[in-house]
């Protein structure tokens, strides 16, 4: 895949995962307390600039309280 295509999905993503917490009203804060996520990292996702494996998505989906299909639902 190229780079772009890549990236653009990175912030295709991340901009998912920012609206599923803010509807929500969840802090990165609190999304990291229910997670095994620094809230900096959450914050990188959000932002496209860090590519999420699968672990980190099954994380994701603990700390917003979310199934893991939903995640990639964008």
């Amino acid at each position: 895949m190229p780079k772009q295509k890549h990236e653009a999905l990175q912030i295709q993503f991340g901009e998912h995962i920012q609206k599923i917490r803010l509807k929500k009203g969840l802090s990165l804060r609190s999304v990291a307390a229910n997670c095994e996520l620094d809230d900096s990292n959450i914050s990188k996702i959000e932002n496209g600039k860090f590519n999420v494996q699968l672990s980190t998505i099954v994380e994701l989906a603990k700390g917003l309280g979310v199934e893991k299909r939903e995640l990639l639902e964008f």
